[in-house]
């Protein structure tokens, strides 16, 4: 009975690496099994191969159980299991967990609010895949004011200082007072601090930003380094909400492929953007 598999999938499943992450240690050498240098896609049998990270031996769990966590991730802290410069992270804040967990994504260390956690390495990965547009949602303070204008260039996408051009966003305007706004953005793309760039392409300063949702969970009272286990009616949400996610990207790309074969350009797929003058709030 086969029961290798690569060692990418191995450790991401198991909650030790992410698979990137596991291809970086493995091109720098630091990665062994069975006291030999790993390579990239290398089978292995977790009863039986020894495998080492910085000569560190890994234990691996036979029966795996998987943990859903949600984080408030407060102000300050970096989204990193160590960080080599000693600042605080997110590792910090589950120490006490009884099993490793690894965050989903992340929040820069201004940034606060919900980031899910787990030791589920597949779970992890559709969540985060960018093809699959799993929707964010933020409470962002700006300064000094936003205008009608800049308001529709976030909705309907901006170039960030990348040349990138962001997708359409759902902007809705949740309190406005001299000097500042609220808004709320739901964005379906995870770019490097993609909030903050947006609102710096438009001229917006960012004063607070504050993550409330991922797909259908939501932050709710929570307070800042706090954290639980998703409930059962969550997981099931989230699950649900990825897997709509997973089969409109495996439609798409089924759709292209079937039109490239043709010989004819393939369809674009409708993309919703604010009309003008107005910032829709969208649904969740």
């Amino acid at each position: 009975m086969e029961n290798k598999a690569r060692i990418q999938k191995v450790l991401s499943d198991q909650g030790i690496l992410s698979r990137r992450r596991t291809e970086e240690l493995i091109k720098e050498g630091r990665i062994t099994v069975n006291g030999r240098p790993a390579q990239t896609g290398h089978p292995i049998d977790i009863r039986k191969d020894i495998v080492a990270i910085d000569g560190e031996r890994i234990w691996f769990q036979k029966k795996k159980k998987n943990y859903y966590v949600m984080l408030h991730k407060p102000r300050g802290y970096v989204t990193t299991m160590s960080d080599e410069k000693g600042r605080r992270s997110v590792a910090d804040l589950v120490a006490d967990f009884p099993v490793r967990l690894y965050p989903v994504g992340r929040l820069d260390k201004d940034s606060e609010g919900l980031l899910l956690m787990t030791n589920d390495g597949d779970f992890a990965n559709t969540l985060m895949h960018p093809a699959n547009c799993i929707g964010k949602t933020y409470r962002v303070t700006v300064r000094p004011g936003a205008t009608e204008e800049q308001l529709v260039k976030l909705s309907s996408g901006v170039v960030l200082d990348d040349g990138y051009t962001t997708q359409p966003a759902q902007v809705h305007v949740l309190d406005q007072q001299p000097g500042r706004v609220v808004l709320q953005m739901t964005i379906s793309e995870g770019k490097n601090r993609q909030i903050r760039r947006m609102c710096e392409a438009v001229g917006l300063e960012v004063a607070r930003l504050k993550r409330t949702y991922i797909g259908p969970i939501k932050l709710g009272m929570l307070q800042p380094g706090d954290y639980r286990e998703l409930t059962p009616a969550e997981l099931s949400a989230i699950r649900g909400y990825m897997n709509k996610a997973v089969n409109r990207r495996q439609n798409a790309e089924g759709e292209k492929a079937a039109a490239e074969r043709n010989g004819r350009p393939a369809k674009k797929a409708p993309v919703k953007t604010a009309a003008k003058g107005r910032t829709p709030l969208g649904r969740r």
